[in-house]
């Protein structure tokens, strides 16, 4: 007694004459047919020693069953096979008398040796790895399957479409349909799959038994075997298969399944329907703050499966503007709310081009939260009463926080805490709106000028980690973290962070912050090369007079570097509108001082005596409450003092200790420097110098491995050298004597073995490298 079990194509027939090959006995077949004496001759069959052979089993009718069973409890030899689905009482209870006398063998996939058997069987040539691998993807390792496809895995074999064909034909309509549905071979979860069918959950698992049972599933049930797929759509016109497309994508908007995973399911088919561009839209918009960069891919397939571009336009212009990419503002749109959610845009799109004024006016008329929102803009432009009215809307609570940091921002001290917050809130709950200016950017640089740069460094990196404000504020973190490392003078790291810039286009703003922070770095490596690059780029900018208060620090490098180049005529507007929106503002001490600060550089430049005594005595007059202020004012009237010629080494000392623990060591080198060079005794000047030069030094213990035999000042000299500087602008930069340059150039030339300048510019770069 033997059961053998197996779904159609597995070898139960070719099983079931092997064991009757092995048993020797004289055999009596089965039929469904067996007729009105089968009785009679199973007891004839017992008498002679036969063996009964039952092939699928399944099929026989109940009273068929019945006898059989009888007979084999009477001691009849019996091998019976069937599908691995009982489907009635009558066929259970021959199953279980056969299977309690006898073994039960399971029949399954085929193993990789067996697979590469029958490839060889079938080609007549012994089959490679990868024909067998091949032939298992495509056939699951169902035998007749893999037998069909073994010359050729990849294709559809007119003999197995015509082997698909007669199983679907014997299977009922929902059977056939749902094949269809799952040729498509998609990841449908079991409701999307019953709802496609048209079944309720019973009958949609019983359907799915008969496919398996009749060979066209994977072994666990869970998809159609591939080349079994590939032949069910090969007999499917292109209208039919259409048809199907919708369908499906009809039940999962119906059933309310993720639009995602929908959509990635759909754009896998090439499904291009009306109902598939209903889920890529959705999908789109799901994504569209968290992922813009895969939302807009979303928002593109709905499009070429046909959406309306009203339902999709404005959807698409917010993935945009956090993308960092041209919004189209002349989107279509499809109701006033949509018309609302553009306005939105606009004024991110506005804030992020470096225009606070229009992007004020765009969010101010967009309803809510629009004018919540458009607090930052507004105080950057002067503008605290209209900023003030526009905080009193409603708005989700982290934008709510960054609106009132927003509006102390003349008082660093209490805004920071409240951006803080703000950003804390980001991060927790990304707002589902495009915001022109994450509280971690506008907490930075109200850090910078309150000279707590620890805190804007936190909120940078907080912000380049959580992604807060999309791709687009990537950039603006990343360059703000590099001007807030230039401010505290650590030039190195605020060079690599500009390395780090993604390669995206700049928006106005940025294009703004990093050409300042490049004529920063310019300045103090004293590269006129770069400076006029800086300039070149952030003249355009500039040229359009849309200055608000929050660039004011940037501004000064830009100005700064204005005034080295003799571009005057860009200094005096910026100034003026500067003024402007401090007084509007009720002159906060905090920017008044940075804006006295930023005349007071303009004019030490331009080695304006006048100027600098002016601009210090406007800083003398403050009251500062922050020990940066302090620092700048007290400094101010040192620094212009000591250009009209009166230095006093002592005080001068004092007020740089004071710039370089307010976190300005730039600023404390070059007050000395400049004092150094105008003081009259020898002894306070290189005093001063060496003074000059420890402001800017290294760290202590950081590494300084000497090349060549150089010492660390004839490096400093050679690397200036090697960039083409003159002996006047290495002097410059280092605060030496151009005397004191070429005898330093002369000792490196003997350490080289230099004859020529063209020798020891050849040796330098040789000798380094990483500088040239």
């Amino acid at each position: 007694m033997t059961v053998v079990i197996g779904v159609d194509g597995s070898g139960r027939t070719r099983r079931l004459g092997e064991l009757v090959g092995a048993a020797g006995s004289p055999v009596l077949q089965v039929a469904p047919d067996a007729g009105a004496d089968l009785a009679t001759r199973l007891a004839r069959a017992h008498s002679d020693g036969a063996l009964v052979v039952v092939d699928d089993a399944h099929q026989l009718a109940p009273a068929t069953l019945r006898t059989l069973a009888a007979a084999a409890r009477g001691g009849v030899g019996m091998v019976i096979a069937r599908r691995p689905t009982i489907s009635g009482p009558e066929l259970a209870d021959l199953d279980e008398v056969v299977a309690g006398q006898g073994p039960v063998e399971q029949l399954g996939p085929l193993d990789p040796d067996e697979l590469a058997e029958l490839v060889a069987a079938v080609t007549g040539a012994p089959a490679t790895p990868e024909q067998v691998s091949a032939v298992h993807a495509a056939s699951a390792g169902l035998a007749a399957v893999a037998a069909a496809i073994a010359d050729a895995p990849d294709e559809t074999p007119p003999t197995l479409v015509a082997r698909v064909q007669r199983r679907l034909a014997r299977l009922g309509k929902s059977e056939a349909d749902l094949a269809g549905i799952l040729a498509l071979e998609l990841d449908l979860a079991d409701e999307v799959l019953g709802a496609a069918a048209g079944l309720e959950p019973t009958s949609a698992a019983a359907a799915v038994r008969s496919l398996r049972d009749a060979g066209m599933l994977t072994p666990d049930g869970e998809r159609m075997i591939p080349a079994v797929a590939r032949a069910v759509l090969a007999d499917l016109p292109p209208t039919q298969r259409r048809r199907l497309h919708e369908t499906v994508a009809t039940a999962l908007l119906n059933t309310g399944a993720d639009p995602v995973h929908a959509a990635g399911q759909l754009r896998a088919a090439r499904v291009r329907t009306p109902a598939a561009a209903d889920v890529y839209r959705r999908a789109a918009d799901l994504l569209r703050f968290a992922d813009p960069g895969t939302a807009l891919s979303w928002y593109d397939e709905a499009l070429n499966a046909g959406a309306d571009p009203a339902l999709v336009g404005v959807g698409r212009a917010e993935a945009a503007a956090l993308l960092g990419l041209p919004v189209d503002l002349d989107s279509p749109i499809a109701a006033p709310a949509d018309a609302a959610r553009l306005a939105l845009v606009a004024g991110a799109a506005a804030a992020f081009d470096g225009r606070a004024r229009r992007a004020a006016e765009a969010l101010c008329d967009a309803g809510e939260p629009g004018p919540v929102l458009a607090v930052p803009s507004l105080m950057a432009i002067g503008a605290p009463d209209r900023a003030r009215t526009a905080a009193a809307g409603r708005a989700p609570l982290p934008l709510r926080r960054l609106a009132e940091g927003a509006l102390t921002v003349g008082k660093p001290a209490v805004a920071l805490p409240l951006l803080i917050e703000a950003a804390e809130g980001f991060e927790q709950a990304p707002p589902t709106v495009a915001v022109p200016d994450p509280p971690h950017a506008l907490g930075a640089l109200v850090a910078v000028t309150a000279g707590d740069t620890a805190s804007a460094e936190h909120l940078l990196d907080r912000a380049l980690a959580s992604g807060a404000g999309g791709p687009v504020a990537r950039n603006r973190h990343r360059t703000l973290l590099g001007w807030v490392r230039l401010r505290a003078g650590r030039f190195d790291t605020a060079v690599a962070e500009l390395n780090r810039l993604t390669d995206a286009p700049l928006p106005g703003r940025e294009r703004l912050l990093v050409a300042g922070l490049r004529a920063g770095i310019a300045r103090r490596s004293g590269d006129i090369a770069q400076l006029r690059a800086a300039w070149s780029a952030a003249d355009p900018v500039l040229a359009r007079q849309a200055v608000d208060l929050f660039q004011l620090e940037v501004l000064e490098e830009l100005l700064v570097a204005a005034a080295r180049l003799r571009q005057h005529q860009r200094i005096a507007p910026v100034l003026e509108e500067l003024d402007a929106i401090i007084d509007r503002l009720g002159r906060p001490v905090a920017w008044a001082v940075a804006l006295g600060w930023l005349r007071l550089q303009v004019a030490i430049v331009g080695e304006d005596a006048a100027a600098a005594t002016a601009a210090a005595r406007q800083l003398g007059a403050l009251a500062p409450d922050g020990a940066r202020q302090l620092a700048q004012c007290r400094a101010a009237s040192r620094w212009a003092a000591a250009l009209a010629g009166d230095v006093d080494p002592e005080a001068v000392l004092a007020d740089a200790a004071e710039l370089a623990m307010a976190e300005l060591p730039w600023e404390a080198s070059r007050m000395v420097g400049h004092a150094a060079i105008r003081t009259t005794d020898a002894s306070a000047a290189r005093r001063l110098l060496e003074r000059a030069r420890e402001f800017t030094a290294p760290p202590a213990g950081a590494e300084q491995a000497p090349r060549g035999g150089l010492s660390d000042r004839e490096l400093a000299v050679a690397r200036l050298v090697l960039a083409g500087r003159t002996h006047r602008e290495i002097g410059a930069q280092l605060y030496l004597s151009p005397k004191t340059v070429e005898h330093h150039v002369a000792r490196i030339r003997n350490k080289l073995g230099a004859t020529s300048r063209a020798e020891l510019v050849a040796a330098l770069q040789g000798l380094l490298p990483a500088e040239s």
